[in-house]
Order: C-alpha cells, then structure tokens, then sequence
C-alpha cells in the first residue's frame, strides 16, 4: 500500500525558510507524479507544484513562482519543497500527494491524485 509522509512544517517568521519533506513507499510503479498542496480552514485545497518522476518536469502555482522550488530524490522516493520568502499568506496544511500515470500538469489538481499524506502545518509569522 502506498504511504506518503510528510515532514518539515513548523513556525517560521516572514520571509524566512522552510522545506518539507515526503517520503514515499509502498510504490510498485515507477510512472508517477507527486504534489504539494495546501489548504486552510474552511477553504479549498490548492495545488502548490507538482513534479513528475520520469523526467522530473515541475508544475508551480502563480502565487508561489519563483519562490518555491520542487525536487525530487528517485533514489530515496523523497520530494522536498524548499519555500523561500515566506509569507503569512503561506500559512496552511501542506499535503504531499501522489498520481499515478501522470499526464501534464494533472498532478496540480487535488481531484487527480490517488494517495493522499496526512499533513504538516506551515505557520508564517508577520
């Protein structure tokens, strides 16, 4: 069974750093693509950035370009994302999330994903 483990969240003031980590297991497919998202309180789940195994390509929302940045260690079945300038807007759970036979950005989209993490909490501080 697939299992997917989050870590790394905690308090962090604005503008600073955090990476979350999610390991991986149970994988019996190399063809696959594994996602952040997030998600407040009475609010939808969004996507964050997604990569893809096979030729690690990488997805972003708008609001976190140029500031968040995926990887991937295939080796380890471990994908991090490392968040820079943070800001209080970045508060939420963070969901790591995994499709199977990815296709485009699909891995962007909660509805898509097969497996689901059970969370870590992102606090930013202003």
């Amino acid at each position: 069974e697939v299992q997917l483990v989050e870590s790394g969240g905690g308090l962090v003031q604005a503008g600073g750093s955090l990476r979350l980590s999610c390991a991986a297991s149970g994988l019996t497919f190399d063809d696959y693509a594994i996602g952040w998202f997030r998600q407040a309180p009475g609010k939808e789940r969004e996507g964050v950035s997604c990569i893809r195994r096979s030729d690690r390509s990488t997805y972003y929302a708008d609001s976190v370009k140029g500031r968040f940045t995926i990887s991937s260690d295939n080796a380890e079945k471990t994908v991090y994302l490392q968040m820079n300038s943070l800001k209080s807007e970045d508060t939420d759970n963070y969901y790591c999330a995994l499709v199977w036979f990815p296709g485009g950005s699909r891995c962007l989209r909660p509805g898509s994903m097969d497996y689901w993490g059970k969370g870590t909490l992102v606090t930013v501080s202003s």
